[in-house]
């Protein structure tokens, strides 16, 4: 009920907007201030790290593996981090996505894009992939360098295929999930404009990153299981 209060009160608030990128608006990013080497504190990527999480929803449960790679990949200029997600339901890969993420001088986590693959039914799906400076896509924010409540955001922006929001809801959640208790975690509301009828809240811990991911509109979790920094 208390988590209830907070969301409702978080989503009504009246935030300032922070010089983040909104929208569609285009961005030029000079390379020169970008590194591949990310230690946002609530979302730390040094190589080798790997999160594995369960998602669970009315149709099952499935495995999420997320791997920070030693690899980097040049995105719109920038060198990039490559980060691997793959989504596995009884065993079988269903998904298999690599990520590309820097950071700014203000560590800010930026998100450059994905490569992405569905499989259903024998059938391969890239719908989702894109780009940076590529086809009109933009790059957007994964997690801001300072979070204040309040700040929103663009995620990504490829119109019509990706175009993710996130606002900062709360600094001081307490989490609990199996790979530990965590608290004065980052809760974001993350939203799209493609899907009005899907809403999540998601929360970072520091030194950690994502521990959860809660469905607002409908049943749906995802829960670290295990984290190796």
């Amino acid at each position: 009920m208390l988590l209830a209060a907070l969301i409702t009160a978080a989503c009504g608030g009246s935030g300032e907007s922070s010089s983040l990128p909104q929208g569609g608006e285009t961005v030029k990013l000079d390379p020169s201030d970008f590194s591949a080497e990310i230690d946002n504190p609530y979302w730390p990527m040094r190589p080798g790290s790997r999160w594995v999480y369960r998602e669970l929803d009315p149709d099952g449960a499935k495995r999420v593996e997320v791997t920070v790679l030693d690899r980097t990949k040049a995105i719109d200029g920038i060198e990039a981090r490559v980060v691997h997600d793959v989504v596995s339901e009884d065993g079988k890969v269903v998904e298999d996505t690599y990520d590309w993420y820097a950071q700014d001088g203000d560590r800010n986590v930026w998100y450059l894009g994905e490569d992405t693959k569905e499989y259903e039914d024998g059938k391969v799906s890239r719908k989702g992939s894109w780009k940076a400076g590529v086809d009109g896509a933009q790059a957007g924010i994964a997690l801001p360098g300072t979070p204040e409540v309040g700040q929103e955001y663009r995620q990504e922006y490829y119109a019509g295929e990706a175009e993710d929001l996130g606002r900062v809801l709360s600094l001081d959640e307490w989490v609990d999930v199996p790979a530990g208790t965590y608290r004065r975690v980052l809760m974001t509301k993350d939203w799209t404009p493609l899907e009005p009828d899907v809403l999540e809240h998601k929360f970072y811990a520091k030194g950690v990153g994502p521990v959860l991911t809660l469905s607002v509109a409908g049943p749906g979790r995802e829960e670290l299981v295990t984290f190796r920094p």
